[in-house]
């Protein structure tokens, strides 16, 4: 499944990344990766607990990125 993130840097220089789809389910790290990695375990435990609660499972996104010249 995909789900967006947003990586934000704050204050003291630690990055931030959080799940809009998936409500309060937010992870930080020291680099960039390191938060990648802590959400994407983050948004699994999240998805484990919608499935035991038999909670409905938002919907994979399908967006591509792609770029261009200007």
């Amino acid at each position: 499944m995909k789900y967006r993130i947003i990586i934000e840097k704050d204050e003291d220089g630690a990055f931030i990344a959080s799940c809009t789809t998936l409500p309060g389910c937010i992870s930080q790290g020291k680099t960039r990766q390191e938060a990648i990695t802590n959400i994407k375990d983050a948004m699994q435990g999240y998805l484990q607990s919608l499935k035991k609660h038999n909670e409905p499972v938002p919907p994979s996104i399908m967006e591509e990125v792609v770029e261009v010249n200007a």
